[in-house]
């Protein structure tokens, strides 16, 4: 009916091109057709905020739940935040619809790296990237960059490791937020391994004290919110136990068991996955030490604490690397053996539900 009266009216019909009432109603069911349009596709902000509840719990759960049982709750979150962003919504919701699709994605991503396909927890570092860009948040961009620098960190490159630690540290800039205090410390996790690598270490442990005095200075600016958050924050046992990690890996092994001593007083018995590493790094220090006997009673003990749900292969790789460090330098030993299948019956199984995660 509108067509037909603007070809009327441009063809120059005198009086054919009346508003009668059925260009009226033309007029009126369209105008009802986009209340309706956008009345369907607004979120109710009781349904936005119970979202971003969940996406925050799972921030904080992410220590202390079983990963592919976490992995499933942030999924059917992601899932239901997908629908709605594919729906026509007002400014402020899509930007807070992106900003929860950016986090839901990069803690996938996270969890990704835990069970050891580095190729999916790229991929939704990808799709988290993409969804902080729409939300214009810097810092956002930033925390996302300083996670995805944990794929090369642990599963490749620690020069790539390094070049995105220091991207998300120019993403950052000076607003106070978690990837300030972040981005420092992988960087110094970096510089510590590639210190590591090639044998010479004084230059490189100077760019890492540096990087984590930095680090330091971040983590007083933060909120106390994110102080509070391991996933979407940083906490201050998160802080201890990295910069332990580092001074592991310079082979300041002294100064190192003290500091990664504090940090595993200052973790709740529940919080899992950090409490290994850490044990690991007490390992590692150990063997670096000369006390082999003490490095296997401590690897062993890390793995007795973590029940089966949780040995995924972020946990177990550091046990790999204690045998294989133990056996070039001492030989095989007899509790290498009983570790190796201690091992061998404590790790994860993916394929029992269908992911495609491949050790690596």
């Amino acid at each position: 009916m509108l067509r037909r009266t603007l070809l009327k009216l441009l063809a120059g019909t005198t009086g054919a091109a009346a508003l009668d009432s059925q260009v009226l109603r033309a007029v009126e069911n369209l105008r009802r057709q986009m209340d309706d349009a956008m009345a369907k596709a607004t979120v109710s902000p009781a349904m936005l905020d119970q979202w971003e509840q969940a996406t925050g719990g799972f921030g904080r759960q992410y220590m202390n739940t079983p990963p592919l049982r976490l992995l499933c709750d942030v999924l059917l979150e992601f899932s239901a935040v997908r629908r709605a962003i594919e729906q026509r919504q007002p400014l402020d919701v899509q930007e807070r619809l992106c900003r929860m699709a950016a986090q839901l994605a990069g803690l996938c991503g996270m969890i990704m790296i835990d069970l050891g396909d580095h190729r999916q927890a790229r991929a939704f570092f990808r799709t988290a990237r993409s969804a902080a860009d729409e939300t214009g948040d810097r810092a956002l961009r930033a925390w996302v960059t300083a996670r995805e620098a944990l794929v090369p960190l642990y599963y490749g490159d620690p020069r790539e490791a390094l070049m995105l630690a220091r991207k998300s540290r120019d993403l950052a800039g000076q607003t106070p937020c978690a990837a300030r205090a972040m981005a420092p410390v992988v960087e110094a996790r970096a510089l510590a391994m590639l210190s590591a690598n090639s044998g010479s270490n004084k230059e490189a442990a100077e760019q890492a004290r540096r990087a984590l005095d930095r680090a330091r200075a971040a983590f007083a600016q933060m909120s106390a919110s994110e102080r509070e958050n391991p996933a979407f924050g940083y906490t201050e046992r998160q802080l201890y136990f990295y910069q332990g990690d580092v001074l592991v890996r310079l082979g300041q092994t002294m100064e190192a068991e003290v500091i990664l001593e504090q940090a595993l007083h200052k973790y709740q018995k529940e919080d899992l996955l950090d409490q290994t590493l850490i044990r690991f790094d007490k390992a590692l220090c150990r063997l670096l030490e000369g006390d082999v006997e003490g490095a296997l009673d401590l690897g062993i003990d890390a793995i007795e604490q973590i029940e089966k749900e949780f040995r995924t292969e972020l946990l177990l790789r550091p046990a790999y690397d204690l045998i294989k460090k133990i056996q070039t330098k001492y030989g095989e030993l007899p509790k290498l053996k009983s570790f190796r299948e201690l091992l061998a019956e404590r790790a994860i199984d993916t394929t029992e539900t269908g992911l495609a995660v491949r050790p690596t």
